[in-house]
């Protein structure tokens, strides 16, 4: 006799739920970064989150910059940029500029698992740099006036990406400073265009030709930051080297005559007594043509 079958439903496993997602989960031994719920279900931008995961899982050491994470990612710089502004702002994410102990300045970014201020986690002090031992530089003692002449002038900020002060004056030593400042100028227009010294001394002999043929500082910024593209596929300074190059220069103005140059006299029009032609000279008479003619008759009549 064959077992006895039930056309009863099966009952559904209590534990499961019946709308929303349900895990699969695997054990995993390597090769797997630990977030916390807070930066995963964070509201707002996905693009926020995927990027916060990324950094997350990258060794120590391993660059972070727009450009780096662009070439990872899809999304263009404005929401890369604005991703790192958000993790920045919510604690994650912090860039300082520090100076190594060759004296150059380098941006050195710390990501926090928890939002800074909120675990125990600090950062590492940067190392401080080497105090050189020649008397020029020994620091005065208490006390002491230092002679007139010797103090020497702060330093001024650096206007270029990741470069001191001290690194940038060789680099620009034979940049025209009129071209160097209006390409300094441009990323007040369009943050994107952040040029390092070597780009800046590299397109700075083609603004300053620019200049020299009669172009304003003015309209050499609006011809370079016009109608750029939502997305560089290269380097700012790639863009705009294009642009100096393909945008053809405008014709030098005509240079005035001098004062002393005598201009020709212009004769004013007479009409010929024999055919009523019009032509130019200083009395009234007969015009070249008839001139001839006449001339011709009087031959003629002589022979």
């Amino acid at each position: 006799m064959a077992d006895p079958q039930s056309n009863a439903r099966l009952r559904a496993d209590a534990g499961a739920p019946t709308t929303g997602v349900i895990h699969v989960r695997t054990r995993l031994t390597a090769d797997f970064t630990v977030i916390s719920n807070a930066l995963a279900q964070r509201r707002g931008s996905a693009v926020t989150i995927g990027v916060a995961a990324y950094i997350a899982s990258l060794p120590d050491g391993s660059p972070v910059t727009i450009t780096a994470l662009c070439e990872h990612f899809s999304e263009g710089e404005i929401l890369i940029s604005r991703a790192l502004r958000e993790l920045e702002s919510a604690g994650y994410l912090e860039r300082r500029r520090e100076r190594t102990p060759t004296g150059q300045v380098r941006t050195r970014t710390y990501f926090y698992a928890v939002p800074r201020g909120e675990g125990p986690e600090d950062p590492p002090e940067p190392p401080k740099p080497r105090r050189a031992r020649t008397a020029d530089r020994e620091t005065p003692r208490r006390g002491t006036v230092p002679a007139p002449g010797s103090e020497k002038p702060a330093s001024p900020a650096p206007a270029f990406a990741d470069a001191a002060p001290e690194a940038v004056a060789p680099v620009l030593a034979d940049a025209a400073p009129e071209a160097v400042a209006v390409l300094t100028s441009l990323r007040r227009v369009d943050p994107r265009l952040v040029l390092s010294a070597q780009e800046a001394a590299r397109l700075a002999p083609a603004v300053a030709e620019w200049l020299v043929a009669g172009v304003g500082p003015r309209e050499i910024t609006e011809l370079l930051t016009v109608r750029l593209p939502d997305r560089f596929r290269a380097r700012p300074a790639s863009v705009l080297a294009f642009r100096l190059r393909e945008t053809p220069l405008p014709l030098p103005p005509r240079a005035p005559l001098p004062p002393d140059v005598e201009r020709p006299v212009v004769l004013p029009f007479q009409t010929c007594d024999g055919c009523e032609r019009a032509f130019r000279a200083e009395e009234p008479g007969h015009c070249r043509s008839c001139r001839d003619r006449l001339a011709g008759e009087g031959l003629r009549a002589a022979g």
